[in-house]
């Protein structure tokens, strides 16, 4: 958890550690920074002397009348990330302030033609949102006024998905289900599901505007099997970018792969060309090439517990100091931790079962995710313990080299264990971008 998290600084690095869970974060998004959203240009076409002429369903979007000393975007709410590439947008984008994860099971008697228009309809959508333009002729003007800020909608598809839409045979095998971990205590209500998305924005209404018309979009064809909100730290709300911290407390992500490791790509995404067919047979499909997989796991924090630990003790759990997150072997944040290093009294200064330990790829034969997680409260029991803790999201080619082994070594003896507990899971296969003119999930549905 805390070796493993993203830079909450605008740049394109990963992160990798969780509570509980292994992972790595993002590639560079594709932002426009100087660029101006449709609905800015709108709102201050009268200021501006821009005539935009016949602007389709969105020419009355903004007409609310502006100010002649308008103001442009803050760079914030001007930030663009493109919906179209070789890879889905939020997998290596800068982690979001805010963010909500959707879930939808295929409605009875729904198969792959309404799958295939729902796709359709959602990248239809996330297209328009993601370029600061309003949903549709639907639109409920909740983001009204607002630039992109940064938002990205990603798509995936779950194991049940396949068998009811009569795709089981373009099933990959890396996306058999996840094996039981005794940390476990999961609620099936809340795991799994036909469809997957996931909404990051630096606005909570940019954000709730993209999760609703998702939701309205899906009408007769799905329905929604479990929703999840969460945050991250404002980007500049500290004086100078910093890795995120969690809410223990801890700085949370300093050994996220980076989208400059030389291994990056055949780490988190499904190569185009298998190294190996014959062995690849049947486990990866040509539809899901730059693709990735998104292991998803609600993790609750035991918080009352957790802070009643001194500060010595929460960072003997972890292996690293509170303070700025650097190895208690010495250094600052990105030192290589010395594992092998003792006291005066001839005991390893890591402690064996720290988080940290046991998190670090090369003690896991170099696994490797990208951790790109949230935080979350979801209130206050009766008693006054916190419903708090993390939306654990990580991306790799293959989980079963990526998550699962880091998780069952976490199982057998991590000291963070007695302070957490993994209450929903979700396993999704995200398939690559959506080229120009084609919606997520084409190669599949039309394959």
């Amino acid at each position: 958890m805390a070796d493993q998290s993203t830079p909450e600084a605008r740049t394109p690095e990963t992160a990798h550690g969780s509570p509980g869970g292994p992972g790595p974060l993002d590639s560079a998004s594709t932002t426009a920074r100087e660029g101006i959203s449709r609905r800015r240009l709108l709102g201050t076409a009268g200021a501006t002397g821009l005539v935009l002429g016949a602007a389709g369903g969105a020419a009355g979007y903004a007409a609310a009348p502006s100010s002649p000393a308008a103001t442009p975007l803050t760079s914030l709410g001007s930030e663009q990330v493109m919906f179209h590439g070789k890879h889905q947008p939020g997998i290596t984008t800068p982690m979001q302030s805010r963010g909500h994860l959707i879930a939808f099971d295929l409605a009875a008697g729904a198969g792959r033609k309404e799958a295939a228009a729902l796709l359709r309809r959602w990248s239809d959508t996330a297209r328009r949102l993601m370029a600061g333009e309003p949903a549709g002729s639907r639109d409920t003007d909740v983001a009204r006024d607002a630039g992109p800020s940064s938002l990205t909608v990603t798509f995936g598809f779950g194991h049940s998905f396949f068998g009811r839409t009569g795709l089981a045979e373009q099933r990959p095998a890396a996306l058999d289900p996840l094996p039981d971990f005794s940390s476990d205590h999961l609620d099936k209500n809340r795991s799994n599901g036909d469809l997957w998305v996931q909404i990051g924005a630096d606005d909570a209404l940019v954000a709730f505007h993209a999760l609703r018309a998702v939701q309205q979009d899906a009408g007769s064809a799905a329905r929604v099997r479990w929703q999840m909100n969460g945050f991250n730290r404002s980007p500049g709300a500290t004086a100078h970018p910093m890795t995120a911290r969690n809410l223990m407390g801890q700085v949370d992500g300093t050994r996220n792969p980076k989208p400059s490791d030389a291994d990056f790509d055949q780490r988190i995404f499904v190569p185009e060309q298998p190294e190996n067919p014959k062995e690849n047979e049947n486990k990866d499909h040509a539809w899901m090439a730059n693709g990735s997989y998104a292991v998803v796991r609600r993790i609750r924090m035991l918080l009352d517990d957790w802070e009643k630990l001194s500060v010595k003790a929460q960072e003997e759990v972890i292996g690293r100091r509170k303070s700025d997150g650097a190895p208690l072997t010495g250094g600052t944040e990105t030192t290589e931790m010395d594992l092998e290093k003792t006291d005066k009294a001839g005991n390893l200064i890591v402690p064996i079962n720290a988080h940290a330990r046991i998190t670090r790829p090369d003690q896991n034969g170099g696994a490797a995710m990208v951790r790109r997680p949230f935080s979350y409260h979801d209130g206050f029991d009766a008693d006054g313990v916190p419903d708090a803790g993390l939306l654990f999201i990580c991306w790799q080619a293959d989980p079963l080299r990526g998550f699962v082994p880091v998780q069952r070594k976490l199982d057998r003896g991590d000291a963070l264990s007695q302070f957490i507990r993994h209450e929903a899971s979700g396993l999704f296969a995200v398939p690559g971008g959506a080229a120009d003119g084609e919606y997520v999930g084409q190669r599949l549905l039309e394959g």
